[in-house]
């Protein structure tokens, strides 16, 4: 494991790990969390690039008035936006806002930057307001009358009726159908998770066991940490740094909507179903094991494809546009579901077939789920390179 070197963040980078802080403890679940921090993270795009006029690309229409202070429009655009997404934190958003403010000496200044940082959030918001976020779910379990089933719903099956940031609709890159059952790449996927990805596998090294307990994060700063790595190199700019944001925050959340349209038209079983019903796949080269239980609990949605696959190959193709042919830094991030043990690559593909390999270590996922869902989140990513990272400065 290699040490991540110290760095000072502007305010763009500073108030993305803030403002992650304060979604993660608002409680409102990962895909919630995910559109919240892409409609921060698109707001102070907007602010800080209506006061530098460095790029073309703009949503909403802003004018910001001569001399306004990009601190505090990105401080006021972090604080307009998580007010209205998470209320529940507003005493911690307002304690770190006036925190921040009270760096910058120029009043005049100030006050024009946290107009048009207000501005820019407000906008954003009005765009969003009815992309289907808040609309009720309404999953209809399969069961025959009178037959007892588990009675915990699935996660979020209305979130693939969402309105995408770039996609032209959630089904766009949806894949073909999972393996057959009768197939030998089914029989291969199986036995690999039924082998590796047991609570007390005997096959699965310490390391693997390790990046296990990692990826068991689902929380989007996960992924931030590694786009701060970038961030942070020398000689970046702060509004190339908030478009790089926005972009990575908007193909996440759209590869979140796309995967869930994916995995609840297909509806395709987790490992712990398939290994414990291996007797009624038609398959004899699967075993069933009565009593399999994967090494972390199971997310309450259908398999296929992997979410953290398209999330980690979204951000990943996201920064390698961005990076171009520079050299890569070292990427470093922490997960709090490993207690903030963090973990460092020196490439983006290490990073992105990490991933993919933890949720089979995990005992959630097959390797090809991981593979279709890596390619998506690499299609979308393309979506978001075209929109920002490719236009003329």
């Amino acid at each position: 494991m290699l040490a991540s070197p110290h760095v000072i963040a502007d305010a763009v980078t500073d108030w993305n790990q803030r403002a992650g802080d304060i979604v993660v403890n608002a409680n409102i679940g990962p895909l919630p969390a995910e559109r919240a921090l892409a409609i921060v993270q698109t707001s102070v795009y907007e602010a800080v690039n209506a006061i530098t006029q460095r790029y073309p690309i703009s949503d909403v229409k802003l004018q910001a008035a001569p001399g306004a202070s990009i601190e505090a429009a990105v401080a006021a655009a972090n604080r307009t936006a998580l007010a209205k997404l998470v209320p529940s934190r507003q005493t911690e958003i307002d304690s770190v806002y006036h925190a921040a403010l009270t760096t910058i000496a120029d009043e005049a200044a100030k006050m024009r930057g946290i107009a048009v940082g207000e501005e820019a959030a407000a906008a954003v918001l009005a765009l969003r307001i009815d992309d289907g976020a808040t609309a009720g779910e309404s999953y209809r379990p399969y069961t025959q009358a009178g037959v007892y089933v588990p009675t915990v719903l699935p996660e979020a099956p209305q979130w693939m009726y969402r309105k995408p940031w770039l996609m032209t609709q959630p089904s766009q890159f949806r894949p073909g159908p999972p393996p057959g059952l009768e197939s030998e790449l089914w029989a291969r996927d199986f036995n690999e998770v039924k082998a590796l990805g047991s609570k007390n596998s005997q096959q699965r090294s310490a390391e693997q066991t390790e990046i296990a307990r990692f990826w068991e994060e689902v929380m989007p700063p996960i992924y931030h940490g590694i786009v701060r790595s970038v961030a942070n190199m020398p000689g970046r700019e702060i509004t190339q740094n908030a478009r790089l944001f926005a972009a990575v925050t908007q193909a996440s959340d759209d590869a979140l909507i796309a995967v869930f349209d994916a995995k609840y038209h297909y509806g395709f079983w987790r490992p712990v179903t398939a290994i414990r019903n291996a007797d009624i796949d038609g398959n004899d080269a699967t075993e069933r094991d009565p009593s399999w239980i994967p090494f972390i609990d199971t997310p309450m949605h259908p398999e296929y494809p992997c979410a953290h696959c398209i999330v980690s190959a979204a951000v990943g193709t996201v920064l390698q546009a961005e990076i171009g042919d520079s050299q890569t830094p070292l990427l470093t991030t922490t997960s709090k579901a490993a207690g903030g043990v963090a973990r460092s690559w020196t490439k983006l593909d290490d990073f992105m077939q990490e991933v993919a390999s933890a949720r089979i270590y995990d005992g959630v996922h097959y390797r090809n789920s991981g593979k279709v869902g890596s390619e998506m989140g690499k299609q979308i990513a393309q979506l978001s390179a075209k929109k920002y990272l490719l236009q003329k400065q």
